[in-house]
C-alpha cells in the first residue's frame, strides 16, 4: 500500500518536531518528502484509482438501469439457486421453459441434482439426470397406444387414447428440452454428444406426438445449397455447390392440404435454446386462424445447416426456404409472415429488410441488432437472466472459438447497423420486448426507429426478455390485421 499524502508538519513514520541525528525535523521532513515524491508520485496513484473506477462503470447508461445491469442474479449460484429462485415457479405453472411439462416430472430430478451437487448445466451428469423420467413417460405413451389398438374400443376411446398419449410424449419432450439446455449445435460439428443424444430423443418423442394430431406434424427436408459461390471466369453464373437440407416442421390446416385453397403461412424462427419441438402452442394458435406454420432453427443452433460464422448464410437459407414454400402449391405466398423468437428475432429483423418484398409482415420478439454485440453489454450479460452462462453459447452459435474472440469481433461482423441492413427498406415490422431484457437490450429494438422504414412496436415496462408473460397477447391481433390487409 502506498504512503498517504504528506502535510507540512507530517512525515510518514516520523513524529512532528522530532530530531533525526543532528538534523532538525523540518529538514528531515523535507528530505523524506522529496524521496517519497520521487518513488510514488501521488498523481500517478490518483490516476490509477480513477482509471479503476472508470473501468467499473457501465459502457453506457442502459435503459434497464445501472443496478440491474451490474447485478449478478442469484440463480447463478448453483443448481439449488437456479431451481429455487428462477425455475421452480414457472415449472409449477408449466410455462417456458417448462411448457408441455409437469412439476411432478421435474421436482425429483432437481432434488437429485441438488443432493448430488451437480451445478454445471453443461455436464453429462446434469443431462443424464433427466433421461430416465423422460423415457418412462414416452414408454407409457407407447403402451397406451398399443393397448388401445389391441382392444379396438371405438372412435371416441381411440381419440381419448391419442390425446393422453400426445400429452405424455410432450411431457417427455419437456424433460428432454431441459436436459439439452443450455445450447446445442451441429455446425460445424456436434458440440456435446450427451446433449445431442437428448435432442435426438426429444425429436423422436415429438414425432410420435405429432402423428396423433388433427393437423399432423410433417418433417420436411427443404433442399439447400449452403455454400453457393461464383466462379471467377463464368461471367457471374452460379457455380455448383454442395447440397444439404433445411429440416423444418410443417403443419397445414385440413382445408388447405389438397392445395385447392392455399392458406397463409407463418415461418417461425426459433432461438438459442428453443427449437422445432418447443413451439406446439404457437403452432396451434396459427392453425386455429387458418394459417399454416413452418418452424425452422436459425444458423448456429440445433440442426440448421447454415454456416454460423457467415452472416450472409442466413439469406441463402431463407432464399431456399421461400423457394420451396412457393413451389409446393399449398401456401398463399402473398400472405407469408415471419415471427422470430429471441436469437431468432435478430434473423427476423434481418429478413424483414433482405426479403421485404416477399413478406407481408414480420414480428421480431426479444431481438438483438447491434448493441446486443457490444463488448460493454457482453461484459455483464453472463450475470443476467439466462439460466446458465450466456456468452459461451453465443460465441459458439456465431462460429467463434472462444468468448474473447466473440466479444472482440462479433459487433463488426454481425451488427445490422454496421452492415447497413437497418437502412434498407423493410416490410411491416413489429418489435416486441420487455424494457428490462437482460439478454437483448431494449435499446436494439428502439434503434430500428432511427433507420430505414417506419416500424411498429409494443414494449412491456418492467418485463424481462421477450416481454413475457403479456407479449403474445399483442402479437396475434397484429398478425391478424396484417394478414387481413393483404388484398
Amino acid at each position: 500500500m502506498a504512503p498517504h499524502a504528506v502535510g507540512d508538519d507530517e512525515v510518514v513514520g516520523i513524529r512532528p518536531f522530532a530530531v533525526v541525528g543532528d538534523v532538525p525535523m523540518k529538514e528531515a521532513a523535507v528530505r523524506v518528502e522529496v524521496q517519497h515524491v520521487e518513488t510514488v508520485p501521488m498523481e500517478v496513484e490518483q490516476k490509477e484509482e480513477e482509471e479503476e473506477e472508470e473501468h467499473k462503470k457501465p459502457s453506457r447508461n442502459w435503459i434497464m438501469g445501472e443496478e440491474a445491469f451490474e447485478r449478478r442474479m442469484p440463480h447463478h449460484d448453483g443448481i439449488r439457486a437456479l431451481w429455487e429462485t428462477k425455475w421452480k415457479f414457472p415449472c409449477t405453472m408449466s410455462v417456458y421453459p417448462f411448457h408441455d411439462g409437469k412439476f411432478e416430472d421435474f421436482e425429483p430430478v432437481f432434488q437429485h441434482l441438488i443432493e448430488n451437487n451437480v451445478n454445471d448445466g453443461t455436464s453429462p451428469a446434469y443431462t443424464k439426470a433427466f433421461l430416465p423420467a423422460a423415457e418412462a413417460l414416452a414408454l407409457r405413451a407407447d403402451s397406451l397406444l398399443a393397448a388401445a389398438a389391441a382392444h379396438g374400443r371405438g372412435a371416441d376411446a381411440d381419440a381419448d387414447s391419442k390425446a393422453q398419449a400426445s400429452a405424455l410424449y410432450l411431457r417427455a419432450c419437456s424433460l428432454y428440452r431441459i436436459a439439452r439446455f443450455p445450447y446445442i449445435t451441429s455446425s460445424p460439428a456436434v458440440n456435446d454428444p450427451v446433449k445431442w443424444h437428448a435432442w435426438q430423443l426429444q425429436k423422436a418423442a415429438y414425432a410420435k406426438a405429432g402423428k396423433l394430431w388433427d393437423e399432423p406434424l410433417q418433417e420436411v427436408h427443404v433442399p439447400h445449397r449452403p455454400h453457393r459461390h461464383r466462379r471467377a471466369n463464368d461471367g457471374g453464373a452460379a457455380a455448383a455447390a454442395s447440397s444439404s437440407s433445411i429440416p423444418v416442421y410443417v403443419r397445414v390446416p385440413r382445408a388447405a392440404e389438397d392445395g385447392a385453397h392455399p392458406c397463409p403461412l407463418v415461418i417461425l424462427m426459433t432461438g438459442l435454446d428453443g427449437y422445432r419441438p418447443d413451439n406446439t402452442a404457437r403452432c396451434d394458435e396459427f392453425l386455429a386462424r387458418g394459417w399454416a406454420c413452418c418452424v425452422a432453427e436459425v444458423p448456429g443452433t440445433a440442426d440448421c445447416p447454415a454456416d454460423p460464422a457467415d452472416p450472409a448464410a442466413a439469406e441463402r437459407l431463407w432464399d431456399d426456404l421461400l423457394a420451396w414454400a412457393g413451389a409446393v402449391g399449398v401456401f398463399d405466398m402473398a400472405r407469408v409472415m415471419v415471427w422470430g423468437l429471441s436469437s431468432g428475432g435478430y434473423y427476423a429483423v434481418r429478413i424483414a429488410h433482405t426479403h421485404a418484398s416477399r413478406l407481408a409482415g414480420v414480428v421480431a420478439q426479444g431481438a438483438g441488432a447491434h448493441l446486443f454485440f457490444d463488448p460493454g453489454w457482453l461484459a455483464r450479460a453472463d450475470g443476467h437472466e439466462y439460466p446458465f452462462l450466456l456468452t459461451p453459447a453465443l460465441a459458439m452459435k456465431h462460429g467463434y472459438g472462444s468468448v474473447e474472440e466473440y466479444v472482440a469481433g462479433a459487433q463488426k461482423k454481425f451488427s445490422l447497423l454496421e452492415n447497413g441492413i437497418l437502412d434498407m427498406p423493410s416490410t411491416r415490422l413489429l418489435l416486441v420486448n420487455g424494457t428490462m431484457d437482460g439478454l437483448m437490450p431494449i435499446e436494439d429494438s428502439m434503434l430500428l426507429f432511427e433507420h430505414g422504414s417506419p416500424k411498429e412496436a409494443r414494449f412491456f415496462s418492467g418485463a424481462l426478455h421477450m416481454g413475457y408473460p403479456k407479449a403474445n397477447g399483442s402479437v396475434y391481433p397484429w398478425m391478424e390485421s396484417v394478414m387481413a390487409s393483404v388484398v
